[in-house]
């Protein structure tokens, strides 16, 4: 069995519900009414039944909700949402046999209640995040609750990248171009976000805090040596901060703590890229994921060159069944 953990949906309730939030976002609907898999549920269905023994995880797409709703909104949107994909992952569970849950993030204290009904309640295997809260970074004091609520239920966070064509690529300039905020800047948020987790002393704080990186971990493997002997140097490159003492507070080695995060393969089909990945976080912290339906061909494409890509591997049957498969029972407790 190959299980799928980082594929998104928008179910047609939810859709329904946010309809005017999509005004705000028109990238969201172009990328709704053009990929069917998305929001057409026997489509979705037909795509997974293609692959054999092969599941889908369910997860809301972007935007995140806190884009399209105040905190006054925000939490109303976040259960409509969940309810729409546990209904989902009930009717057809030998299809999607889990969903992660998302949360209002801009009304902590209604995510840290989500968290708890998503996962007593709706059976969530996970819970899911954005890079940053609106331009907020998650490493804000009121956003810790949200991550203390997991580690307490022991599910993992799955992190998705969050950044749009307003993060300019020059301070010159209005907007991003050539999708490039999207490109080169979610693997840049993603590696942020892990760093600033780093250096606030997530893991010190909440030893069984897991949370997921999609893409396979942003830019942090490649620049392995950027974020290890570079940033052992950490201070002496900027006037008037103390960061030694910052690096002092954590009991281990700063680089040694993006070790234990977890990533998803969702590569699109590199395969020099996944061999980095799997290098550096090693097999047990990497599970199967492809993104569908996020590819040129409406949701098969990624599937399928994801898989030609893991079976390419030169791993062991052993460990290939771990990132197919077992990592995944194992981590989401499915």
């Amino acid at each position: 069995m190959k299980i799928d953990v980082f594929t998104h949906i928008m179910p047609a309730g939810y859709l329904q519900r946010i309809g005017q939030g999509t005004a705000h976002d028109p990238g969201m609907s172009k990328r709704v009414a053009n990929i069917a898999a998305l929001h057409d549920l026997q489509t979705r269905l037909r795509m997974v039944e293609q692959f054999g023994d092969y599941q889908q995880i369910l997860s809301l797409a972007s935007p995140p909700i806190e884009v399209l709703a105040g905190p006054d909104r925000s939490a109303e949107i976040a259960r409509s949402a969940n309810d729409a994909m546990a209904e989902i992952c009930a009717k057809h569970r030998d299809h999607f046999p889990s969903f992660v849950a998302s949360l209002p993030v801009n009304n902590p204290a209604e995510a840290v209640k989500e968290i708890d009904r998503a996962i007593t309640k709706l059976n969530a295997c996970a819970v899911q995040i954005f890079t940053n809260v609106a331009g907020h970074p998650l490493v804000e004091p009121q956003y810790f609750p949200i991550f203390e609520r997991a580690a307490h239920h022991d599910r993992v966070i799955f992190m998705h990248p969050a950044r749009s064509a307003q993060f300019t690529d020059y301070p010159s300039e209005s907007e991003s171009k050539y999708e490039l905020w999207w490109a080169l800047g979610w693997p840049y948020e993603t590696s942020v976000a892990m760093a600033r987790m780093v250096y606030a002393g997530f893991f010190d704080k909440l030893p069984n805090l897991k949370i997921l990186t999609h893409h396979l971990g942003g830019m942090i493997p490649y620049f392995e040596g950027r974020v290890g002997a570079g940033l052992d140097q950490i201070g002496t490159r900027t006037p008037g901060q103390d960061h030694q003492a910052l690096v002092g507070g954590l009991k281990r080695r700063a680089f040694d703590y993006y070790k234990m995060f977890y990533a998803d393969t969702a590569l699109f089909g590199s395969l020099p890229a996944t061999r980095c990945g799997l290098a550096f976080f090693g097999v047990d912290h990497c599970l199967f994921a492809s993104d569908s339906p996020f590819d040129p061909e409406g949701g098969t494409m990624f599937i399928r060159e994801t898989i030609r890509v893991l079976d390419a591997l030169e791993i062991s049957a052993a460990d290939r069944q771990k990132l197919y498969e077992g990592n995944a029972r194992r981590l989401l407790k499915l």
